[in-house]
């Protein structure tokens, strides 16, 4: 099929920057000798995980349980669930997951530790427990080395259960003194740390100044978004995903509305976190997609040479490409004008 015949709106991925990213991303970790392990939410597909895999990743991350099974399903054999799991039904599955895949999990505090060392002596299963770091964002972790350590400690109390190091995400300049003093902590009470792992696409530019980190984790670099260029992570080149779309209404001279909106695009603004526009046309890169609803996106093209017709085709970069692929039923891999693969989004919408 050629990608002109996809149906709008759709989500394209470019194959051979895919690929590229994923090739570069592998050689930095292989040459900084960094363990990797890619997180899948934000393409949510097993095939690409293989890929990932193929290069040479350990193994993969996922944020639910519900992504993890479908990995596993998908034949993934080795996942590091980075949540807290908490309740029943939470840990129910994950025993179940546990017996069919080399299961890890995060946690931060006593209580979700307790109910995943619980469940794995009576499930009989093994699980592999990272200790969630608080490095500087606030969002999860522990707030100090001391924190760490004491639940490092208690984490080797379980049988079933096995301290396979400390995590962070994201990583951060700040994350550099946490880890040497976790460090230092941790050998004034004789308790080795096997890994240090932390996360994000941005993540490999701090980690070489923190000598403590073994491990990286990232999950934007396989597709990168507009929120990323605009960030200075990489320049528009580097981006594999964008949505096709229609024109379907000329509303001023100056105006057009596509078939891409909220339900499309996501209104996330990614790494910006605020910003002036829902996307980045390509062949309109002065136009501003300035208002979404569900199924309408608004654009001004005043600043464009042209406006585009009703019925002509434009290409979207997402803010937020993690966000805008959790959307989607399908995305079309492309390579140059032709349709090479169509992949199911097989983790969309796995929340819980």
């Amino acid at each position: 099929m050629k990608v002109m015949n996809v149906d709008t709106p759709s989500v394209l991925i470019n194959l051979d920057r895919m690929e590229k990213n994923i090739a570069e991303m592998q050689r930095f970790c292989d040459e900084h000798n960094y363990q990797f392990r890619p997180h899948i939410k934000t393409h949510k597909i097993p095939e690409i995980a293989h890929m990932q895999l193929a290069a040479g990743a350990i193994g993969i991350t996922c944020q639910k349980i519900g992504e993890a099974e479908v990995m596993a399903a998908g034949g993934i054999k080795d996942i590091l669930i980075y949540y807290n799991i908490l309740g029943e039904s939470k840990l129910e599955r994950l025993a179940r997951l546990a017996h069919r895949a080399n299961i890890s999990v995060a946690v931060d505090s006593e209580t979700t530790l307790k109910g995943i060392g619980e469940m794995a002596g009576t499930a009989g299963c093994r699980l592999g427990v990272f200790i969630d770091c608080d490095t500087g964002i606030h969002r999860t972790g522990v707030n100090s080395p001391a924190d760490a350590l004491k639940l490092a400690q208690l984490v080797m109390q379980y049988p079933n259960l096995e301290f396979k190091g400390l995590s962070t995400f994201p990583l951060t300049p700040s994350s550099g003194p946490w880890f040497e003093e976790a460090q230092q902590v941790f050998e004034a009470a004789h308790v080795a740390i096997p890994m240090v792992s932390a996360g994000s696409s941005r993540g490999p530019q701090y980690a070489q100044d923190i000598p403590q980190v073994t491990a990286l984790c990232a999950g934007t670099y396989v597709f990168y978004d507009w929120s990323s260029v605009e960030t200075g992570l990489v320049d528009v080149e580097r981006c594999a995903a964008s949505v096709v779309a229609t024109v379907v209404s000329r509303p001023t001279a100056t105006t057009a509305t596509i078939d891409a909106g909220s339900k499309t695009l996501s209104s996330d603004f990614g790494y910006m976190k605020n910003g002036d526009g829902y996307g980045h046309i390509l062949d309109f890169p002065q136009a501003r997609i300035f208002s979404l609803s569900e199924e309408h996106g608004q654009v001004d093209f005043s600043q464009c040479d042209r406006v585009p017709e009703v019925g002509e085709r434009v290409f979207v970069l997402p803010n937020h490409v993690c966000a805008m692929i959790n959307l989607h039923d399908v995305v079309y891999g492309v390579r140059g004008d032709e349709v090479e693969v169509i992949w199911e989004v097989g983790a969309r919408g796995k929340v819980r």
